[in-house]
């Protein structure tokens, strides 16, 4: 499929439930993520988007790209966030893997680069010389098309490691196989050490019922450990709690959520707060007891090792750990991918011009112009 008659329009979303239908349509043609999903998208979408644009493309009168953004005013240029919103608290859910949804069949590239150009500058209010885009945890090919009519800022780059399972059973070995020799022997001493407290076993939320309990349990955790460290903790503001548990209402039953309980004996060593989708688990957040077993016991390293042997029994075709620095995630995968988080502005951006005095850049910056 080619773009060359795409028909790019940004408009207003004033019904959603349309908007899932139209979503879910695409989706099923698209090979994109959890995070470009309707679950995750629509989850508590006309709470969390307070002024919500939908970039649409269409070629033959066919969708064949989708874009949800939340738009934040400013008195010369306005900016969009792509399947975010601008707000602190509804974005420290965290989006990774992200990126307009797009028809498997259409010439990727092309295309998004059009529908970028279009979100740039199409039906821009008068008085307005164009618009900022925030993407957020998007791949190289996004932030390249993103870039090519504007000029990138703000760029972070972060490692997603991943462990590949469906290479390791193409080639018949087994997970341990491709670890080093120093996790090999980290992982079979902290077994040992959770063996000496009780048996180790690892079980599913059955339901969602169970599930809201696990990942309570999980928030519990994971604030103790950071709060020990000096930090908030993710679920400090209660906006990431509330999202999640809406999530889980509307993935779980399509099994596109696991809530995992790791357990030596009777003690819950952990829990992981997974997301599932076309074949590939997303280890998205995770809650650990560092008191349960000796020195030598590794939670993290544990717990996620146990989810991969699951994960290999049942097919699944990789184990992304996601964005992030933890030890345990470098030393269980066998690959990465780059996502970055960028925000392109126009070439004029008063932003990027030395000459704009101090004061009035800063209100810029702040919104209040």
């Amino acid at each position: 499929m080619t773009t060359r008659e795409a028909a790019v329009t940004l408009r207003p979303v004033t019904d959603w439930d349309a908007l899932g239908v139209q979503w879910q349509a695409l989706e099923a043609r698209a090979d994109g993520s959890f995070f470009q999903s309707w679950r995750w998208v629509g989850c508590l979408g006309p709470e969390r988007y307070d002024d919500p644009l939908l970039l649409e493309a269409r070629r033959d009168g066919e969708i064949v790209a989708l874009g949800l953004f939340n738009r934040r005013r400013s008195w010369v240029f306005d900016t969009l966030w792509l399947h975010e919103t601008g707000d602190p608290s509804w974005d420290a859910v965290f989006i990774e893997h992200n990126g307009l949804l797009i028809d498997a069949t259409a010439d990727t590239d092309t295309l998004r680069a059009i529908c970028f150009a279009a979100a740039r500058r199409t039906a821009l209010p008068r008085g307005r010389m164009g618009r900022r885009l925030v993407l957020s945890g998007v791949d190289s090919g996004t932030q390249r098309d993103a870039a090519a009519s504007g000029a990138v800022v703000r760029l972070t780059t972060r490692s997603a490691p991943v462990a590949d399972l469906a290479a390791l059973r193409r080639d018949g070995r087994g997970h341990l196989d491709v670890l080093s020799a120093n996790t090999r022997a980290q992982l079979r001493r902290s077994l040992r050490a959770y063996a000496a407290v009780g048996a180790l076993s690892i079980s599913r939320a059955a339901n969602t019922e169970e599930a809201h309990r696990y990942l309570d349990a999980l928030a519990r955790l994971h604030q103790a450990t950071w709060q020990r460290r000096g930090h908030a903790g993710a679920f400090a503001d209660p906006t990431f709690a509330r999202f999640h548990h809406a999530l889980i209402e509307r993935a779980l039953p399509r099994r596109e959520i696991d809530l995992w309980r790791i357990t030596a004996g009777t003690s819950a060593v952990g829990y992981l707060y997974n997301l599932r989708y076309r074949n590939r688990a997303l280890a998205y957040q995770s809650g650990f007891d560092y008191a349960v077993g000796d020195r030598r016991a590794k939670p993290g390293l544990t717990c996620h090792y146990l989810a991969i042997e699951l994960g290999l029994a049942e097919g699944l075709a990789s184990y992304d750990f996601l964005a992030g620095e933890d030890r345990y995630k470098r030393s269980l995968a066998d690959t990465a991918a780059p996502l970055h988080w960028l925000t392109c502005v126009p070439r004029l951006d008063p932003l990027q011009l030395g000459a704009v005095p101090a004061l009035f850049g800063q209100r810029l910056r702040d919104g209040f112009l």
